[in-house]
């Protein structure tokens, strides 16, 4: 929890200190598709496949330079992957999180590249299997997720935009689990192709 107050607050920190340098600065909203999975050591042994899931959010573009800008992100994103049931239809395993990246932003009159760090919060975890959802224990999971995004895309400062990313995970899905003076760790990541559309308002 210290490392998460700690990273949010550096964050925040740099956004800040963005924004005191300049004024060019946007607001804007965002959403999207997204293609995951899980990928990993162990990913091979569940016999997981992608699935797609819906991705949401509000961004802020504080420009560093001409070429250069600083994009903080708040968005609610769908995780996950499907692995195969005894009978029926696969089962889709539900992560859903607030994901709080921070880009860096390299563009050229509105064609852009995109890469930064991200942490991830998650808020709950379902398994749904056609009709049927059920809840998962949200213990059983790590709440806190440490990744990267990468990607690129046209945007300006003010109207429509397009972008593809990708967003990857460090930290594992579910934490360490220890028996007696055994340590079993479940090697399952994150992964996430995400395209979205976006709309900057009050440029300036």
């Amino acid at each position: 929890m210290k490392k998460t107050f700690f990273t949010l607050a550096l964050l925040a920190g740099l956004a800040g200190a963005a924004q005191a340098q300049r004024s060019d600065i946007s607001l804007g909203l965002k959403a999207g598709a997204s293609l995951t999975n899980f990928v990993g050591a162990d990913a091979g042994k569940y016999s997981y496949t992608s699935t797609y899931g819906l991705h949401a959010g509000v961004f802020a573009n504080v420009g560093l330079s001409n070429m250069v800008a600083l994009q903080p992100e708040v968005l609610y994103s769908q995780k996950g992957a499907k692995y195969p049931a005894l009978l029926g239809d696969d089962i889709k395993r539900r992560l859903h999180y607030i994901d709080v990246p921070v880009l860096l932003h390299v563009n050229a009159d509105g064609l852009f590249f995109e890469a930064g760090p991200q942490v991830g919060f998650l808020l709950k975890a379902q398994d749904q299997h056609g009709s049927t959802t059920t809840a998962l224990d949200r213990k059983e999971y790590n709440t806190v997720d440490f990744g990267y995004v990468a990607g690129l895309g046209y945007q300006k400062k003010s109207g429509p935009g397009i972008g593809l990313r990708y967003n990857g995970a460090l930290t594992n899905t579910r934490p360490d689990e220890t028996t007696g003076n055994t340590t079993y760790q479940t090697r399952l990541h994150n992964s996430a192709f995400q395209l979205y559309l976006t709309y900057s308002f009050n440029g300036r």
